[in-house]
């Protein structure tokens, strides 16, 4: 079934000229400098401290280290986060390992 729903998707990508992070459910991601980290697409907040965000997307999780977190801006599906960023890790779904 998934290959199957991977092939609609593709189709959909090329004859419609779609994003690929809309038709695939991919988080869109933008840093600027190491001081703003803003995320489109994710599926909910699954931590916050002053020192981490951990966030659900599509194939696991993204956290994003660093000190002096402060959220700027929390929509259902959005959000902007700013302090000190020293490090973006994706987290495999699975087994909660690193992705490379």
């Amino acid at each position: 079934m998934k290959k199957w729903q991977q092939r609609i998707r593709s189709l959909l990508m090329e004859q419609f000229s779609l994003p690929s992070d809309v038709v695939m459910e991919m988080p869109r991601i933008t840093i600027i400098g190491n001081l703003h980290f803003y995320i489109e697409n994710h599926q909910g907040l699954a931590l916050y401290t002053n020192e981490e965000l951990q966030l659900k997307v599509t194939n696991g999780f993204v956290s994003i280290k660093g000190h002096s977190f402060v959220l700027k801006m929390m929509l259902p599906k959005e959000i902007m986060l700013e302090g000190t960023i020293s490090e973006v890790l994706f987290l495999n779904h699975e087994n909660g390992e690193k992705d490379t």
